[in-house]
């Protein structure tokens, strides 16, 4: 199966800090064109061993979608067209964020 590419508008770079969470340790944002469950653009955090930097936009990979059993709402993960990540390589970089939710990583 081909990978499906992704553009994201990344609106939580490395290092964003909201009131209730730790700095961000990955790039997050969201696809412009897709609404996701919450009725808001879908979110998608980016995964990568190559990017350490604060990016503004990115393109690459969609490789997982995150279920949270007690959301309304997935996250999409996305990484670099040369690199790939298990679901617990995953789990364990979004766990800043998801360990607030009952959530679930699946391979796509």
């Amino acid at each position: 199966m081909a990978s499906k590419s992704v553009f994201v508008k990344v609106d939580r770079p490395i290092g964003f800090s909201d009131k209730s969470h730790a700095p961000y340790p990955i790039n997050y944002g969201y696809v412009p064109t897709v609404t996701g469950g919450d009725g808001e653009k879908q979110d998608v955090y980016i995964v990568s061993d190559l990017i350490n930097e604060p990016l503004q936009s990115f393109e690459g990979k969609l490789i997982a979608v995150v279920h949270r059993a007690d959301d309304n709402e997935e996250k999409w993960v996305a990484t670099t067209e040369n690199e790939t990540f298990s679901a617990a390589e995953i789990a364990a970089r979004i766990h800043f964020m998801e360990q607030y939710f009952d959530s679930t990583v699946r391979l796509i």
